[in-house]
């Protein structure tokens, strides 16, 4: 009983009961140092005990999952430093490119000469290749630490948390929680860059595919706008962080917080039909893109309702049913359908429609029959009158390629996505794949008759396809509108968590499952009776006062 057989690299060994993976792995047999390992499929430090008999899987940087290690590590790293140098809490924001935006908590400007001593000081503890452990310390140590350096937003969430052991990661004498695991030594951090950005800074981090180089610094000023926008309304909603929407939810205050969410949603799809109308006699349609689960089809139907009370007639027409026949689908490097290509869709037809409907021509628009992957024509005629304005949603709306005999001024693009301001607390972020991840799963299962580990199975596919598809033609976009709603994970944890579980250790994807049912743990559940019937949020979920 205190013999645990350990499987790793196809070779059975015995070890004694709770010994360390690091003691183990003593060396990488990769080009690259191992950043974290699997064990039973469940992504763990190298610092973890293992208890029961477990095949070990190194994790490399070049791998999605070690890539987020060592991201979430530089974090660490970021914070250690900043709590020797600022006054004021760093506080993590978005991702911009490869880096996070951070921003000092009192909105003070961070100076070139503050990044160069914070640079200064993160070179200084990589040198001195300190280790990272990962230990529990009981509820009450964690708490007063948290209260005696200034973490309010960690100290609220752990109001509603009451694990008797909190599970922490040392370097020194700084301590911080981390939900996902870090690296075993600073030595493994060399390769990082502060860039000042705006008020903040950058922290910038290696491109998966080339983890020990840094890449070309490549700015998105669209999404920067989009969370800007979204920052200023975190000050109108008076919540930034997981504990307060839990201190809402838990003092049954929520309901007032949900409607003004909700109307700011409708304000800023207000806005961009005020914008659309400003150009009337010229916009013959709207394009709408953003990757998947942004609620791309809800706020499609809500936007014509806007367009309505400025007196278009708008008319939809679903970019799905100008796929090509199954026999002249493109395959991927794998063999199977990609429909997520351009190529996937009859550009040609598309556009002779496009050209006869602004000519005034009656059209027969198709319908894809999705189960034989052929196209059928079943009596769906359209012609452009004056008031009509044509709305078109999908993932290549904003790539000009789909639409090349649209002259640009006929043309106005949105992109959509759902980018998320609330953090879980000063220095761990929500990702927006996340939350779009969680939707998706919801969605899927609710509508499409999937189960989690069928999702999380083609959830990478699906992100590859937007990297190409998608966001390298996101700034081509007149206006842009964050699909995020503050309330929504805890509305989400309910449907996520018993979908999550389903997922085995057996599974590959068991270590993308237990982290996300980790994450959820932060949350409070607000029951779906609060949701407005007219929600994006409804698209995933079910019961919206919309048909799809």
């Amino acid at each position: 009983m205190n013999q645990i057989k350990v499987t790793s690299n196809g070779k059975t060994a015995s070890y004694p009961y709770g010994t360390r993976v690091n003691e183990i792995l003593k060396e990488s047999d990769g080009k690259y140092p191992v950043v974290a390992v699997l064990v039973n499929n469940e992504l763990t430090s190298l610092s973890y005990k293992i208890e029961t008999n477990a095949e070990v899987k190194p994790i490399y940087p070049d791998d999605p999952r070690g890539a987020r290690v060592y991201r979430r590590s530089l974090s660490f790293l970021l914070a250690m430093a900043s709590s020797e140098i600022f006054s004021s809490r760093l506080i993590i924001s978005h991702s911009i490119g490869n880096g996070y935006y951070y921003y000092l908590e009192d909105n003070s400007e961070i100076t070139d000469k503050d990044i160069e001593i914070l640079e200064n000081k993160m070179n200084s503890l990589v040198q001195k290749a300190l280790p990272i452990y990962r230990r529990k310390i009981s509820y009450t140590d964690a708490v007063n630490y948290f209260k005696e350096h200034g973490r309010d937003n960690r100290v609220l969430l752990m109001e509603f948390r009451n694990e008797s052991k909190i599970p922490i990661y040392q370097c020194d004498s700084f301590w911080d929680m981390s939900f996902d695991p870090l690296v075993p030594n600073t030595s493994l951090l060399s390769h990082f860059e502060l860039k000042k950005y705006e008020t903040g800074l950058l922290l910038r981090y290696p491109h998966t595919a080339t983890p020990m180089q840094m890449a070309e610094m490549k700015d998105n000023p669209l999404l920067y706008s989009i969370y800007s926008e979204y920052k200023a309304w975190g000050k109108i909603l008076d919540i930034d962080s997981v504990g307060k929407l839990n201190k809402k939810i838990a003092e049954r205050d929520i309901q007032p917080f949900i409607r003004v969410a909700e109307s700011l949603h409708n304000k800023k799809i207000s806005e961009i039909a005020d914008r659309i109308h400003d150009r009337k006699g010229q916009v013959k349609t709207v394009l709408i893109a953003g990757p998947s689960s942004s609620g791309k089809t809800t706020f499609t139907k809500k936007l014509g309702i806007q367009l309505r009370v400025l007196g278009f007639n708008p008319q939809i027409i679903g970019l799905d049913d100008y796929f090509v026949p199954r026999t002249r689908t493109p395959r991927d490097a794998e063999g199977n359908y990609d429909f997520e290509c351009l190529e996937a869709i009859d550009v040609e037809l598309l556009n002779q429609n496009l050209m006869d409907l602004f000519s005034g021509k009656e059209v027969e628009i198709p319908t894809y029959d999705f189960k034989t992957g052929t196209r059928k024509y079943t009596g769906n005629m359209l012609k452009m009158e004056d008031r009509n304005i044509l709305l078109m949603e999908g993932i290549h709306g904003l790539n000009a390629n789909l639409t090349p005999l649209v002259k640009p001024e006929q043309k106005y693009q949105i992109f959509i996505s759902a980018l998320t301001q609330l953090n879980i607390d000063d220095s761990n972020r929500i990702a927006t794949t996340d939350n779009r991840l969680l939707r998706r799963i919801i969605r899927d299962h609710q509508f499409r008759g999937h189960d989690a580990l069928t999702t999380l199975r083609m959830w990478n596919s699906v992100k590859n396809g937007e990297k190409k598809n998608i966001f390298p033609f996101q700034n081509n976009a007149d206006s842009a509108f964050n699909s995020a709603l503050d309330y929504e994970l805890a509305v989400l944890k309910p449907y996520a968590e018993p979908l999550l579980k389903q997922v085995k250790p057996w599974d590959d994807e068991y270590a993308e499952a237990m982290r996300m049912l980790n994450f959820l743990n932060n949350f409070l559940p607000l029951p779906v009776k609060h949701v407005p019937m007219d929600s994006i949020l409804r698209e995933f979920i079910g019961d919206s006062g919309f048909k799809y």
